[in-house]
Formats: structure tokens, sequence, C-alpha cells
């Protein structure tokens, strides 16, 4: 199993319960950090910023999730599932997560959030470019104890499904499925985060 974009490991956590082999990469060198600790020598890390993937393996199946590839612009995506699907054999299996126009709408109409949880206050504030399918969000949370804060910027990308499609069938998976988050309930025009998953049958048919 290949886990792209693994974060901290704890997706792989699980897979190893379910004895799969894994092997995940991230950008980010302290996320492996973290990951390597969670799960030990059980599975491989690899630092690595797509479309990049210096793996070598030709794996049963790849993921990725929670909102890895949202933040991918449409160039880097479509390079990146390519480069995916060449370390995948006919057959295999890749399933990822990515936000809907639903998603899209929802942040539109709410583009600034805040309130108080567990003794946190948050605020997260967005800014939609509707033609450019983007998003920029920023998050403040301070600690109401002990006065501490923290800011993150975050740029995503809203996809269309005719574009997710198109990158796909290019590179090789014909057989696709769109569900709710993780369920096996089809998604529908209300779904805010989808999860497609796609069957590798071909050989990609992009250069």
């Amino acid at each position: 199993m290949l886990d792209v974009c693994c974060g901290t490991g704890l997706m792989d956590a699980e897979l190893l319960k379910l004895v799969y082999s894994v092997v995940g990469t991230d950008a980010s060198a302290a996320m492996l950090t973290r990951a390597r600790a969670r799960v030990g020598p059980q599975a491989q890390f690899l630092l690595a910023t797509l479309p990049d993937l210096p793996v070598d393996e030709t794996f049963d199946a790849a993921i990725s999730t929670f909102d890895g590839l949202n933040y991918l612009t449409p160039e880097v995506f479509q390079a990146s599932v390519k480069v995916i699907s060449e370390h995948l054999r006919v057959g295999a299996w890749l399933c990822f997560d990515l936000h809907t126009d639903a998603m899209m709408d929802f942040t539109l109409k709410n583009a600034q959030i805040s309130g108080e949880e567990e003794g946190h206050f948050f605020s997260i504030r967005s800014e939609v470019d509707p033609e450019q399918r983007t998003c920029s969000t920023w998050i403040a949370v301070t600690t109401t104890e002990s006065g501490s804060h923290f800011t993150e910027h975050h740029r995503q990308h809203f996809h269309s499904d005719a574009f997710v499609r198109e990158v796909l069938n290019s590179a090789g998976f014909t057989e696709i499925r769109i569900v709710e988050e993780y369920t096996d309930t089809p998604a529908n025009a209300d779904t805010l985060r989808a999860t497609w998953i796609s069957r590798k049958t071909q050989i990609g048919v992009t250069a």
C-alpha cells in the first residue's frame, strides 16, 4: 500500500493492523518524524513533494486522505495522478478525498466562522475565487486560559468532477466510484467531501 501525503501516520497505523505492507510519503519532515514515532519500523516513510515520488516498488493500492490532494494545483494534481499510476499494477486501486462544488458554495456562504470549544477560541476566515476554483483560508486559535495563540494559512483547490475524471481516465483508471466521505453512500449534490475510488484497468494513455 502506498500512502501519499501520509502526514503523521494515523492511516498507516490502521493499515498495518490489517497486515498491509505500507510505504508513506509526505512533504513535511516534521510530520514524518511523528509518523515514524507512531508506527515504528514496520512501515517505510519517505520525504517527497508531489509530483516527485521516489519509490521503486509497484503497489496493489494507493491512498491519499484528509485533504492531501486539495492543496495541489490542477497541473500538479494531473502530474501526481500520472506518477502514482506508474507505480500501481494493472488492477490496483487508488482512493482519495477531494472537496466538492457543494463545499465551494458552503465556504462562499460561510466566509467567517468563529466560536469557542474546550477552552479554545477559534476563527476561520476564507476567501474563495469561484472562477479560479481556489480558496485561501486563515485559521487563528487562542487558548482562553493561557492566552497562547497560533495561526495557519491554507490555499486549496476545488477540482471539478469532469477534470478529475479526465485525469483518472488518462492515467489508466476507468472504473470510478464517488461516495460520501469514506462511506458506501453515493455522493450527491450536497456532498461536501467526496471520496473517489478508482481502479487501474490499463496503462495510462498520456505521455
